[in-house]
C-alpha cells in the first residue's frame, strides 16, 4: 500500500541515537553507527522522530510500504513495561490517532492488561520534540501579554516548516494553504495582514533544502490527505526561488485532487512583482 513513512538520509545521520529514543514503536535502531528503519510494519509515519534529529536527517515521504500494524507494535512493547506502553499510547493520543488507540487498548485487554490511563495532551510529557507538535489556534489568543508595540500576527497553526508538517493534520481540511519561501516574510512588511490572514502556512527554501522531491511528495500528500481547498505559492524574484514553484506545480500534477493554485512573486525591495492564477 502507498502511505507516509519516514526516510533517513545516512549522509546526514551522525548516529546520536536521539531518534531511536523518540520512536515509541521501536521502528528505529542504530546499526553500524547509523539510524536504520528496521521494519516498515512498526513505523506509523507520524514523524515524532523528526523533531529529535539535530541533523535534519529524517524526513517523511509517501511511497509503497508495508501497512503499519498497531497490534503487532503493542505486543512488542508489553515486555518493556507500563511506562513504555503509556508513552506509546500518549504518542497516539497527541497525534489524534483514534483508530490506532482503539486497536492498542483492544490488544492490551486481550493480553490481560487493563486500559492504561494517559494524561490530557496539554499536560503530558513526550519524548518527541515539543517544537514539532501539531497544534491549531486562533491568532492573537495567547494568554501572554505582549508588548504594546508588537502587532498580533495571523499565524493559525504549528509547525510551519514543510519538513515537519504532517500531511493529514486536521487544520488543513478545507483550508487555503500558503507555501512561502523563507525570505518572503522578511521582504514584505505586511506579510501577515495581507497574505497570511485566514490561511494555513508552510515555509521552505528550495536552494538550501536538499532533495526537493521530498517537498513534492509532501505537498501532494497535503493536497490529497489534508484536503486543502487552494494553494498559493509565494516566492522571491531571485532565480533559485523558482524551484519552490516547480515543486508545487509538480505536486499538483501528481495529486489526485485538483485544486486552484496562485503565484505571488516578491521583489527583494518588498514590492509585488507578479500575481496570477496558475
Amino acid at each position: 500500500m502507498k502511505r507516509t513513512i519516514i526516510k533517513i538520509n545516512e549522509a546526514l545521520c551522525n548516529g546520536c541515537g536521539l531518534c531511536v529514543k523518540g520512536c515509541h514503536e521501536g521502528a528505529l535502531r542504530l546499526i553500524d553507527g547509523k539510524a536504520t528503519l528496521i521494519s516498515e510494519l512498526y513505523c506509523d509515519g507520524l514523524g515524532a522522530c523528526i523533531g529529535d534529529c539535530p541533523r535534519g536527517a529524517i524526513t517523511q515521504e509517501e511511497r509503497e510500504a508495508e501497512k503499519y500494524d498497531e497490534k503487532v507494535v503493542i505486543k512488542r512493547l508489553i515486555p518493556k513495561g507500563e511506562e513504555v506502553i503509556k508513552a506509546h499510547l500518549q504518542h497516539l493520543s497527541d497525534h489524534k490517532q483514534v483508530e490506532f488507540l482503539r486497536e492498542a487498548h483492544e490488544e492490551l485487554r486481550q493480553q490481560g492488561i487493563h486500559d492504561i490511563p494517559i494524561r490530557p495532551v496539554s499536560s503530558s510529557p513526550t519524548f518527541s520534540c515539543p517544537g514539532s507538535k501539531t497544534r491549531s489556534f486562533v491568532p492573537g489568543t495567547s494568554s501572554i501579554v505582549a508588548e504594546k508595540e508588537v502587532e498580533k500576527g495571523e499565524l493559525r497553526q504549528w509547525p510551519i516548516q514543510l519538513h515537519l508538517l504532517p500531511p493529514a493534520a486536521p487544520f488543513f481540511q478545507d483550508a487555503d494553504l500558503l507555501v512561502a519561501a523563507d525570505c518572503t516574510a522578511y521582504a514584505l512588511g505586511n506579510f501577515h495582514n495581507l497574505f497570511l490572514k485566514e490561511k494555513r502556512l508552510a515555509i521552505a527554501c528550495p536552494k538550501l533544502d536538499e532533495k526537493n522531491g521530498i517537498y513534492t511528495d509532501k505537498i501532494k500528500a497535503i493536497i490529497d490527505q489534508g484536503g486543502i481547498s487552494t494553494l498559493t505559492v509565494m516566492i522571491m524574484e531571485v532565480p533559485c526561488c523558482s524551484g519552490l514553484l516547480r515543486v508545487c506545480e509538480a505536486a499538483r500534477e501528481k495529486a489526485e485532487r485538483k485544486i486552484p493554485s496562485k503565484l505571488i512573486r516578491v521583489g527583494i525591495h518588498g514590492e509585488i512583482r507578479e500575481t496570477r492564477w496558475l
